[in-house]
């Protein structure tokens, strides 16, 4: 209680200094009670851990209520551009990622962090990892969000069937080495060889395919923002995916996203799973079938040395809401070591919101509860591919698994419909490439001056 009034009196400092944000609302409203929150947030198991614990604790120490809209990403997504984009004040935080901060940092949609995080000392900003921080910045300069948790992509593979088959996994693999892994180990007690994404849109099935597209030597444009996607090396990669699949992958991939796979390795249907690490907390937890038979491996690559991606889902404050001051109260605690501490012991280590700082990898309690997965996890974290320059092509966009424009949005959406539909067996990749290619050269006409 102590530390939440020091931070609410330093804040009250900056503003006096003329240093907080213009339109920044009180914290205590007419009738001395607190202001409540709304917030707006993608439903997995971390938020909520959080929305079960905010009551009996945030709220307990600051009188803060807070309203949690939990809703599916795509849904998430969709209610916060409607809401962010007019200036709504529906919501006061929401749970940004780092492909939407430069877009409505640059459209004045956030509001700035960078006061509170200055005159709140005890929630160590340094602490967070400086590749989330710099995601989390606007062109500016400015703060515009706080990572919740991040995560990096890795192999996740069956130890017990590559023992049963004579199998042994390279420690940094090759995407033809997981190939050749995955014709070989298919069908062992009945598990696919790798699972994969196959489900349309941009946070599905094209954030791996774009980390195969960068490492193979693809790129979406040439720095004349002319299309690339009938190149040989974007043919290449996502040939080579939707062969993967198609060959070795999980029945009915076309239909199948993140959740879906991640339920169907935890339910030892698959011998092999590229995706991100914050899955491997419920792939070792309690009543997973696979729980300590699975070994963690880095990001598969081929012309590249790295291939894994960068994302977090952080908090950021709305401009138009009038609680910006316990605004950041509930991002200040929701995104600090103490909140990590917090779910360690009152859920478990495993459960901790991960990748976002390294003072959660030096704690020897969340060491050993993800003695499987931290180094890796942390690794991924810290060292995976530079969302500035991902791949081997020389590009005019910055991201990873994503294209830092806001075209992507509705562009990444359609061109994995057709990446899907060959999935399904419904096209050929030539055809699926074709029509994106037109659908991305018409997406950025106006970045060539046409």
């Amino acid at each position: 209680m102590k530390r939440r009034r020091l931070v609410r009196a330093a804040v009250a400092a900056t503003a006096v200094a003329g240093l907080v944000l213009v339109g920044c609302g009180d914290t205590d409203p007419p009738g001395g009670e607190q202001a409540d929150l709304s917030v707006l947030a993608t439903d997995v198991p971390q938020t909520e851990t959080l929305e079960k614990l905010t009551k009996r604790y945030f709220t307990a120490e600051t009188g803060i209520t807070v309203d949690y809209t939990l809703l599916p990403e795509n849904e998430a997504r969709e209610r916060m551009n409607r809401d962010f984009a007019t200036q709504a004040g529906t919501y006061d935080v929401a749970s940004v990622s780092a492909y939407e901060v430069p877009i409505y940092s640059d459209n004045g949609w956030l509001a700035p962090l960078d006061s509170y995080v200055k005159a709140d000392k005890d929630f160590d900003h340094d602490d967070v990892f400086p590749n989330l921080r710099s995601s989390l910045t606007g062109e500016d300069g400015k703060l515009y969000a706080e990572p919740f948790y991040g995560e990096g992509s890795f192999l996740m593979y069956r130890k017990d069937l590559f023992r049963k088959d004579g199998l042994t996994m390279p420690p940094n693999p090759t995407w033809d080495q997981v190939a050749d892994l995955a014709a070989r180990v298919d069908g062992t007690d009945g598990a696919s060889g790798i699972c994969l994404r196959g489900l349309p849109g941009w946070g599905q099935n094209l954030a791996p395919i774009n980390t195969v597209v960068n490492t193979f030597g693809g790129a979406w444009y040439d720095m004349d923002w002319n299309a690339r996607l009938t190149s040989p090396e974007f043919k290449k990669a996502v040939g080579f995916y939707v062969d993967l699949l198609r060959s070795h992958g999980q029945p009915g991939a076309e239909r199948m996203g993140v959740l879906e796979i991640l339920d169907s390795f935890v339910a030892g249907k698959c011998a092999m799973m590229y995706d991100a690490t914050s899955l491997a907390s419920s792939i070792e937890a309690d009543g997973s079938s696979v729980k300590g038979k699975v070994g963690y491996v880095p990001a598969p690559h081929d012309r590249t040395e790295k291939a894994g991606w960068l994302w977090t889902w952080a908090w950021g404050i709305q401009q138009a809401s009038d609680n910006k001051d316990a605004a950041w109260e509930f991002i200040s605690w929701a995104s600090s070591k103490e909140y990590q501490e917090l779910v360690g012991q009152e859920v478990g280590w495993t459960a901790a919101p991960a990748g976002n700082r390294k003072s959660l990898y030096a704690n020897p309690e969340y060491q050993q509860a993800a003695g499987a997965w931290y180094r890796q996890e942390y690794t991924a974290a810290t060292d995976s591919a530079d969302p500035k320059n991902p791949g081997v092509a020389p590009r005019p966009y910055t991201g990873i698994g994503f294209l830092g424009i806001p075209e992507f949005a509705v562009l990444g959406t359609a061109v994995s419909e057709q990446i899907a539909a060959a999935i399904a067996g419904q096209q050929s990749v030539d055809t699926a490439l074709d029509k994106s290619q037109d659908l991305a050269q018409a997406a950025t006409a106006k970045y060539r001056g046409e």
